[in-house]
């Protein structure tokens, strides 16, 4: 009997079988590639211990008064832990900090860099300058900075955002760390860490905002600088 009339009889089409292992061969490398281990730097609960309550020439002095993000759906979703904290100066302006930790960092759910949450707030943004910053270890630090605006606040924003090992600098790096990760079997952990400062003096701002980024880093024990900026 021929192949034609074979498939008229309602047989199987060589054809089929091919395409049909074909796509379960495709299905099965798929599932064998998906990322499975989790590649959290940061341990439940260790993120606010992390980071200490005196920061070269600044304290703790409260918990509030920060731009943070929307609290929605979303945002519970991203983030396991969110730490705010704001420290004083008999000599230097308060800075702001924001520390948001999502431990799995996906496709779909990365961390929100602050030129979502502050425009969602009602600021107006200037453009974000991308610097390396020398804070004394094997490799400057690369942050961003702009300055928002509102009608009745303006601040000084420095911040950095680490991806598994990776400080991306752009919403383009963070997917493409992502996705570094994920070709390797990883699911990456993801934390912003967010540094302010309330004046309109952009270079001012900005210098103080460097003094304390280099002042945290210095202050962090091995484990801790670790979490926060990985290798560098």
């Amino acid at each position: 009997m021929s192949e034609a009339a074979t498939i008229a009889d309602g047989g199987p089409d060589r054809r089929a079988f091919i395409l049909g292992g074909a796509m379960a061969l495709a299905a099965g490398l798929t599932w064998a590639r998906l990322p499975r281990r989790h590649d959290a730097l940061i341990p439940a609960g260790r993120l606010d211990k992390a980071v200490p309550l005196r920061i070269g020439g600044w304290t703790y002095e409260t918990a509030s008064g920060l731009v943070l993000p929307p609290p929605d759906q979303l945002a519970r979703l991203l983030y396991d832990t969110q730490v705010t904290r704001t420290y004083a100066s008999d000599i230097d302006l308060p800075v702001m900090m924001l520390l948001a930790y999502g431990s799995s960092q996906s496709g779909a759910l990365q961390i929100h860099r602050p030129e979502i949450c502050y425009p969602a707030s009602g600021f107006h943004l200037s453009a974000t300058d991308e610097s390396a910053l020398a804070v004394g270890g094997a490799r400057p630090l690369p942050v961003r900075r702009f300055s928002a605006t509102s009608d009745t606040r303006a601040e000084q924003v420095l911040y950095w955002t680490r991806i598994g090992r990776e400080l991306p600098v752009s919403w383009a790096a963070q997917r493409l760390a992502v996705m570094r990760a994920n070709l390797h079997g990883d699911i990456p952990d993801g934390l912003l860490v967010r540094l302010s400062v309330a004046t309109r003096d952009v270079a001012g701002g900005q210098a103080v905002l460097a003094r304390f980024a280099a002042a945290l880093v210095a202050s962090l024990a091995p484990a801790a600088r670790h979490m926060l900026i990985a290798n560098y």
